[in-house]
């Protein structure tokens, strides 16, 4: 007995050294975590990503609007189904570490040429009782079989553990769609607000050019101005108020824009103008390079795919190896079903064990090998690039807020001279002082110069908001 062991031993060890001869070599690399040490010389710690969103906006209008897109958005939905779908894999990986058992029945007959070998067997052979065999011969058989590879070289363990971290991948994936769904949500709502502003503003000013053509008029009824000023502002006047449908349009197309999102057909937005008037928050810290690494969920999603690509390379390199499986069954057989209590006559049983192992021809292993080689280098390059990528999109919404906070500022002091010329304007023109022209580019500079200040108050916005989404934050 003791020989026969040592056999099978020096059997299993022969196959698995003439199997694992001619493994490739692969070229290794390992993932760069290295990040700068902060963004534009800030060391603060407290990044907005803390915040949940629900804090982050204070327009009630807007996280009403974002709870709705959270739940119906059809992208996000479409990407919990893929969740589910990755669950299911762990379940069908996890089941195939397990033996397979099945139960058949069945049921045929056979009936043998009399002058044959099998045929005269049939023929003079008494098997019951003293009963010749029946004829045909019937088969009547219920039986249990059963079959399990055992998982010596880690094989299916690993790529169970595979699909987990592609579990865990994918629910990253769906945290990382929030942050962007927030962030879509939020621009949209904020380009509404603005777009509301900017009609407010073409209003007032058509009012404002309205005045100034009757009094233009009345000037020339007095013969003080000229037909040609008449024309001239009026003409401004027609030109500002075909604007105004200009706005209308990108109102309703932005509407539907945030419908799109909230998974609903078109219908008017509720919103607070007031929330466009608000000043910027003082506090929009972005944090440290390094925490976008535990903050932002794609970076964690790529880190899960290098796990996941790893442990298929293993998986592969399994495929090298012998295979062992075992395979039993135990049932009951006999030509007439009534026999079956007969035992142990009608009892059938084996059981059996299988080494298998590649020898020649293993050209389709050695390429699995290496494209789960390649594919665990090109998960690694892409986890590089989206650390590189979260960290230039951080870097450009610091560096952004601060510019556009200097921009707001001088454009709002242009402004406030520009309202002031325009009443200058007016004045000198009354006074026969200045002519029509330059009441007109007045009005025209100043009527862009207020426009230019909701853009750039919206872009503040916007920025703000990229800033969040950038440093992690919307998905917690």
């Amino acid at each position: 007995m003791k020989k026969i062991r040592y056999k099978i031993y020096v059997g299993i060890v022969l196959i698995t050294f003439l199997t694992a001869c001619g493994i490739p070599k692969l070229s290794q690399k390992v993932e760069n975590k290295a990040v700068p040490e902060a963004f534009i010389n800030g060391t603060d710690t407290n990044s907005v990503a803390n915040q949940n969103w629900k804090d982050f906006f204070s327009d009630q209008y807007l996280t009403d609007l974002i709870d709705s897109a959270l739940v119906n958005n059809q992208e996000l939905n479409i990407i919990m189904q893929e969740i589910y779908m990755s669950n299911n894999e762990i379940s069908a990986k996890k089941g195939e570490l397990l033996p397979y058992v099945n139960v058949g029945a069945g049921a045929g007959f056979d009936k043998s040429a009399k002058y044959t070998t099998d045929g005269a067997v049939e023929e003079n052979v008494d098997i019951i009782e003293g009963q010749g065999n029946p004829s045909p011969i019937q088969d009547y058989g219920i039986a249990f079989t059963a079959s399990w590879e055992v998982d010596i070289w880690r094989k299916l363990r690993n790529s169970r553990d595979a699909a987990v971290a592609r579990y865990l991948a994918s629910i990253e994936g769906q945290n990382f769609m929030k942050t962007k769904l927030v962030e879509e949500v939020a621009s949209a709502y904020y380009e509404l607000l603005s777009l509301d502003k900017q009609l407010e503003i073409i209003q007032d000013y058509i009012q404002l050019q309205t005045n100034a053509l009757k009094t233009v008029r009345l000037q020339k009824k007095a013969g003080e101005a000229t037909e040609l000023a008449v024309q001239k502002f009026e003409a401004e006047v027609l030109n500002t108020k075909s604007y105004q449908f200009e706005i209308k349009q990108r109102i309703v197309e932005t509407e539907n824009e945030i419908n799109f999102l909230l998974g609903r057909y078109p219908q008017p937005i509720l919103r607070n103008s007031v929330s466009f008037e608000s000043d910027m928050p003082v506090n929009l810290n972005a944090g440290l390079p390094s925490q976008l690494l535990e903050n932002r969920p794609d970076i964690k999603a790529a880190e899960l795919e290098i796990i996941a690509s790893n442990l298929d390379i293993k998986v592969a390199k399994a495929q090298f190896y012998p295979s062992f499986d075992i395979s039993a069954g135990v049932g009951l057989r006999a030509f007439n079903p009534a026999y079956f209590v007969k035992s142990p006559e009608s009892i059938l049983y084996s059981m059996a064990g299988d080494l298998v192992a590649p020898l020649i021809n293993r050209k389709a292993i050695k390429a699995n090998y290496l494209n789960a080689n390649s594919r665990q280098i090109q998960a690694i390059y892409d986890y590089e690039r989206t650390i590189l990528n979260a960290y230039v999109e951080t870097y450009n919404q610091v560096s952004k807020i601060d510019n556009l906070q200097q921009t707001y500022d001088l454009k709002k002091q242009e402004v406030d001279v520009l309202n002031k010329a325009i009443s200058t304007a007016g004045d000198l023109f009354r006074s026969a002082r200045a002519d029509y022209m330059e009441v007109l580019l007045t009005q025209r500079d100043a009527l862009d110069s207020r426009l230019e200040q909701v853009e750039y108050k919206k872009l503040q916005f916007l920025s703000m908001i990229s800033l969040y989404k950038a440093c992690g934050g919307g998905w917690k």
